[in-house]
């Protein structure tokens, strides 16, 4: 999908990362065995210039991104499945290098990196996969997901004609496809694969290497196809994938995409429903509306396979998060959110429109469209066969008014910048613009960390703490000394986010700013992405770059003695490169030190001796791993200490009851790294956006989206909760650990739950008058002309309370529904009667309860708000 490389000024321009969407067609159990897609012995993917074909049968594929590391395997089953459950076909997956390939020739595949348990999962549920091999991933992944350590191999460029890439490229492509032979996951083989991809979005970048660049874009598809999987290859935005790769289109919008051979199908790898965050910046938000908005036009426009980038975004655990800048949730604002559970209502708005497009999905793939024009924005593509078969699109282009058309000599109204569908041509079944499904109510309900160690107050107090404190600057045995400034990038080699530059500068006691008692300034320049400066162990400054701006420059009054004064700067990175061209070669850590107020003039320590330490202390002692948690290193303390910088922090603690997803709330803690049971939560920052920036309280779905177009969160943390899998936890004696960078209040931390405490909706009398929940094959009867607002809790609750219901002319949205002067005042008791007590009910606007006679003049409304417990 998109990775950060550069940004404009007003658009957050990411050059996006596709995402892999393995889809399984099949469970090995025979009694799962889909015979439409299936055979025992294996199934045929071919294609031609209208859809994939799968044992002779067209396709029309939804796909799902679901990234298997950004999960943990507990969860799996029920990504897969919920993604079933929103009409999705298709699970694809990035495989993930750096993950895999830890140093040359030694493999890991345990844990949230078991790519073929995530497969067989996926094949399982009766599902297909597309493997993006890659083996570039770029999608937000620290260093684009190639391992750091290709970047030291001799004569090593990435991405272009340079033999040691690709060699280790190949070696590295080809155990994978052997691995999925070895396991049978092809679909050639009876597995859930059915495409493959090499190098992703290489053409946007192609250029700047120039004919390195193009003979390395005709090797990769050579060697691909050389690989013998059985089933196609494709390239994402490769402009010159050569036969028979199919190259296929990354974008918000896909609908005017032609592949380079009229031969070839029109595939979206990348249909990006969401956006994602950098910490200190807003937060992006993409309408259902639009979503749905460039989906059915898609499929309006001839295309055949559609993949959400994301679908379930995740989380970047540990130090995965690339960018840099990016946060440790990869949320995404995607139909399944970052915990797990269904996004409404946007999973349930996509769902009904998968349900829809199934239903045209025989005219759609059997037949070439009639364009008629509407109006001057407005066009119709009609799908009709001498069977009778026949399917509508109506489409209203316009950003900002609605429309009536007339088609086949009945009247229609499209809202603005919506596609209505009409499956028999005649009965409008969807529109994108109107949302029909429920909203859920969604709280971070926050608990404290109960302490193993029963107390009656069972609060933060009632742990016990221990506690480690880092030296600021150099401990231990100097790694090594040198003139003037080494690259952070080069000399970690990513080992650790941490670097210290230590030198010292003597003041003599007649300088003016001891005199005055006033401060020195320290001007530094870095190249990114973030610091700490110590003078004579104290804290006294701190800077960064952000997600647009990597590098940075900032000048900070510093006090001095007289003597000698010990300078240490702890050099940050926060996740590393993502793409762009040669962008291996981008680098980190400061690049100019002066100190001004002397009588002397400015002294420039960029050329001074430094002294250099690579990590943490308790990084070398890995005190946050299972081994070293019960170090001697580790102090006890009754109460941890507050606003200490570089301090580890420990605790024991319990499960959090239920079983809701949990979370960490760090907002009054600094920055730093968070462990559970020695598994890695990831970087916490909850760094705050500027308050000045332009945030909305409702998004106008209408227009072309862009990542700023519907942003919130203006002067709050871009990330306060950070996601801890349930699975990680023991029923008690769990050990947290935590190192604060800068200082924060560690009594205050908590677990919060992720929490679905209500749900609310609206219908209006100009829906689509279908129940698509229970609409079956293409015929539309007269007898399903019923609009419906269904209403469900979680499992194992009920509707406990109806908030708010008026059938009138309500106004405002979820959360703040209020009543116009149209009210029908049984609108309570109704609802009540048939929601009350249940885990879900269905409201019909049509079903005679509600008083169609009110307000003859004004097009009727219904507007619920209901609690769960």
């Amino acid at each position: 999908m998109k990775t950060m490389s550069h940004f404009s000024s007003n658009f957050l321009f990411v050059f996006l990362v596709s995402t892999a969407i393995c889809i399984t067609a099949m469970s090995l159990s025979l009694a799962a065995v889909n015979a439409a897609n299936i055979t025992i012995n294996g199934n045929i993917v071919t294609y031609d210039r209208r859809s994939l074909i799968i044992n002779g049968q067209r396709k029309l594929l939804i796909s799902a991104s679901i990234h298997y590391p950004r999960s943990v395997p507990a969860m799996w089953p029920g990504l897969v499945q919920l993604a079933k459950e929103g009409g999705v076909d298709v699970i694809e997956t990035y495989v993930f290098w750096n993950g895999h390939e830890l140093s040359p020739d030694n493999y890991y595949f345990g844990g949230r990196y078991d790519l073929v348990k995530f497969c067989k999962i996926v094949q399982q549920a009766g599902m297909h996969m597309i493997l993006r091999i890659g083996p570039f991933v770029a999608a937000e992944w620290n260093y684009g997901g190639l391992p750091v350590w290709l970047h030291y191999v001799p004569g090593t460029t990435f991405r272009t004609d340079s033999e040691p890439f690709k060699h280790y490229m190949q070696k590295f492509m080809t155990y994978i496809v052997n691995l999925m032979k070895q396991e049978r996951l092809f679909a050639s083989q009876g597995g859930p694969i059915i495409l493959a991809q090499a190098k992703n979005e290489y053409g946007n970048y192609e250029t700047a290497y120039g004919e390195g660049g193009k003979r390395y874009a005709f090797w990769a598809a050579r060697m691909a196809l050389s690989q013998d999987t059985g089933v196609p290859w494709i390239m994402c935005q490769q402009y010159d994938a050569p036969d028979p790769v199919i190259d296929t289109c990354n974008s918000f919008y896909c609908d005017q995409f032609k592949p380079i051979s009229p031969n070839k199908p029109k595939i979206w790898t990348e249909n990006w429903p969401g956006w994602f965050k950098t910490f200190g910046a807003r937060d992006p938000h993409r309408p259902p509306e639009d979503v749905a908005y460039s989906v059915a036009p898609f499929f309006q426009k001839g295309g055949s396979v559609m993949n959400y980038y994301m679908y379930h975004g995740g989380t970047n655990f540990g130090r995965t998060a690339g960018g840099p800048f990016i946060t440790t949730s990869y949320d995404y604002d995607a139909p399944i959110d970052e915990y797990g559970l269904a996004r409404f209502p946007k999973w349930g708005h996509l769902k009904e429109l998968h349900k829809v497009i199934k239903l045209c999905e025989h005219a759609l793939l059997n037949n070439d469209p009639t364009l008629l024009s509407l109006g001057s924005l407005q066009e119709a593509d009609v799908y009709e066969d001498a069977s009778g078969a026949c399917a509508a699109f109506l489409s209203n282009m316009d950003d900002k008014d609605d429309k009536v058309v007339q088609f086949r000599n009945i009247s229609y109204q499209l809202p603005a910048w919506s596609v209505s569908i009409l499956p028999d041509c005649k009965n409008v079944v969807f529109n994108t613009a109107k949302v029909g499904c429920q909203t859920s109510i969604v709280n971070m309900e926050p608990l404290d960390l109960h302490p193993t160690v029963r107390s009656p107050k069972r609060d933060i107090k009632a742990l016990q703490w221990e506690v480690f404190k880092e030296t600021a600057g150099v401990w231990g045995v100097t790694d090594f000394t040198k003139n003037g400034f080494v690259d952070h990038i080069n000399t970690t080699k990513d080992t650790t986010d941490y670097l210290w530059y230590t030198t010292s500068i003597f003041v003599n006691d007649e300088e003016e700013f001891l005199q005055n008692r006033s401060s020195a300034m320290l001007f530094v320049e870095s190249k990114g992405h973030a610091m700490h400066v110590f003078i004579n162990h104290v804290l006294q400054a701190s800077a960064s770059g952000n997600g647009t701006v990597p590098h940075f420059k900032f000048g900070t009054p510093i006090v001095l003695k007289a003597g000698k004064n010990d300078i240490a700067l702890l050099s940050m990175t926060v996740g590393l490169q993502t793409a762009g061209s040669f962008y291996e070669w981008i680098g980190a850590g400061p690049t100019s030190v002066k100190v001004e107020g002397f009588k002397s003039g400015i002294v420039d320590l960029s050329a001074s001796t430094w002294t250099y330490k690579v990590g943490l202390h308790g990084e070398y002692l890995r005190i946050h791993e299972s081994g070293g948690l019960n170090n001697k290193i580790w102090a006890l303390t009754s109460e941890p200490p507050k606003q200490k910088p570089l301090t580890w922090y420990k605790a024991v603690v319990d499960a959090p009851p239920g079983d809701e997803p949990v979370a960490l709330d760090m907002i009054h803690m600094g920055k730093g790294l968070a462990w559970l049971n020695g598994q890695e939560i990831g970087r916490y920052w909850p760094r705050k956006s500027s308050k000045l920036e332009k945030c909305i309280t409702q998004c106008d779905y209408r227009g072309k989206f862009n990542p700023d177009k519907c942003d919130t969160g203006c002067g709050e943390p871009t990330q306060r909760w950070y996601h801890v899998p349930r699975s990680w936890f023991k029923p008690s004696g769990n050990i947290l650990v935590i190192f604060e960078e800068t200082g924060g209040d560690p009594s205050q931390i908590r677990f919060s739950r992720r929490k679905v405490s209500g749900a609310c909706g609206h219908l209006s009398e100009d829906h689509p008058s279908f129940d698509v929940e229970y609409l079956q094959g293409s015929e539309i009867k007269n007898d399903e002309n019923r609009a419906t607002l269904r209403l469900k809790c979680p499992t194992n609750t009920h509707i406990s309370a109806v908030k708010f219901a008026s059938f009138g002319n309500p106004t405002g949205t979820c959360g703040s529904y209020m009543q116009g002067d149209c009210h029908d005042p049984n609108s309570a008791a109704l609802v009540e009667k048939v929601c009350l007590n249940q885990n879900e009910c269905a409201l019909e606007m049509s079903s005679g309860n509600f008083n169609m006679q009110l307000c003859p003049s004004t097009v009727k409304k219904l507007a619920v708000e209901v609690n769960c417990s």
